[in-house]
């Protein structure tokens, strides 16, 4: 398909969304998922991009908005009352991220005195480092796309109330660690286990917003994050990356490019960090492939998990014009040149996961209807990538 017919069926499926949820027409009780809704405001900042058409702009601020008048605020069914930062408006309306963002699961947050259940846990509310590090990508493509430096401000705030909150100094001494799963007051883990990717994440989305904040605003002449720049490299730091999960190797993809993309930006560079990510993601690759699950039938496939291997795909496929055009990457272009030509065996994947859950017969499976909000959004992101994608 070419770009025109991609854009549209983007496009599509964003109004759909927008439907399903409350955000167009507004309904009286949206349905908001943070995780969903950082694709969807850069799948709609993209759109505007591409089609010029300002409607796609407004649903996207208009997102912002309900995720932060109903994330930041405490659930319907909690005695707790107001914002989950504890301000009072106006203040709270103008520090929306300041106590960070519900997740949006369907069921409370687990009681101090409830017995941990693993697989109850998954449905309930809380908050997540790496769905907040989303939000924070997402706040600042719509400060690059509007020129309107408040959503960048809230993404830095989100960062530093997140960071303070997720990580720690384990008891008995060593680095810092952090939590996988807070509460939603911010004050105790629900899940005390480290995401695998969620330093990364950070470290990349700080290192993201610090970019913005002083070469494309020219907020502070000073780094504002550096501490936990500083703190999310230690982290790091010999942690194990590579994974056959198809959404951890999209996510692997997506940070290889963002951190180059930064670097060629005037960005603070990782020597061989991308590299490192771009052979984790080629391991991983290699398992996910031997493993068969893209030729099982609808019903034993996640697809939200695959298309965020497509993306991953997407984001790395134009790497290589980028470094060609920008060979004086402190002797690391070859290196990296090696490593995406490796990829691109496996580049035919993203058509192909596309072109799957594209079929209407794949789509009437289970396992697409009970997550349709989250596959159907970032099928869109695999399809028009670009607003997602940019930095």
């Amino acid at each position: 398909m070419n770009r025109i017919a991609t854009t549209a069926l983007a496009r599509n499926l964003m109004q759909d969304f927008a439907g399903l949820t409350g955000l167009d027409p507004a309904g009286a009780l949206p349905q908001r998922y943070l995780w969903t809704d950082a694709f969807a405001v850069c799948n709609y900042l993209g759109l505007f991009e591409t089609t010029g058409n300002p409607a796609c702009r407004e649903l996207a601020l208009r997102l912002v908005g309900q995720v932060h008048h109903m994330l930041g605020r405490h659930r319907d069914d909690d005695p707790r009352t107001g914002w989950i930062s504890g301000l009072e408006l106006p203040e709270a309306g103008l520090h929306p991220t300041a106590g960070g963002l519900r997740i949006g699961k369907s069921l409370p947050e687990r009681r101090r005195d409830e017995p941990f259940n693993e697989q109850q846990e998954w449905d309930r509310d809380g908050q997540y480092y790496h769905y907040l590090t989303q939000w924070m990508h997402a706040l600042n493509r719509a400060s690059r796309v509007t020129g309107n430096p408040d959503y960048l401000l809230w993404a830095i705030e989100l960062a530093r109330t997140a960071h303070a909150r997720f990580t720690y100094l384990p008891p008995a001494g060593g680095k810092k660690r952090m939590y996988w799963k807070m509460s939603i007051d911010l004050t105790r883990p629900l899940v005390p286990s480290m995401g695998q990717h969620d330093p990364l994440d950070g470290l990349v989305t700080y290192n993201e917003l610090q970019l913005a904040a002083t070469r494309e605003f020219g907020l502070m002449a000073q780094p504002v994050l550096a501490q936990e720049i500083a703190d999310m490299t230690g982290i790091c730091r010999g942690i194990r990356l590579d994974t056959d999960d198809p959404l951890g190797i999209g996510g692997l993809l997506m940070n290889a490019s963002r951190m180059t993309r930064m670097r060629l930006q005037g960005g603070v560079g990782y020597p061989g960090l991308p590299q490192t990510l771009l052979d984790a993601a080629l391991t991983g690759l290699e398992s996910f492939t031997g493993s068969g699950s893209l030729e099982l039938p609808a019903g034993y496939r996640l697809a939200f998990r695959e298309l965020g291997l497509s993306i991953g795909l997407a984001a790395v496929r134009k790497l290589p014009e980028l470094i060609g055009k920008n060979p004086d990457l402190s002797g690391s272009a070859d290196s990296l040149l090696r490593r995406l030509q490796a990829l691109r065996e496996y580049m035919p994947q993203k058509e192909q996961i596309e072109g799957f859950w594209l079929e209407e017969k794949n789509r009437e499976a289970g396992t697409w209807k009970e997550h349709r909000e989250i596959n159907m959004v970032m099928l869109a992101t695999s399809l028009a990538p670009d607003g997602f994608l940019g930095i």
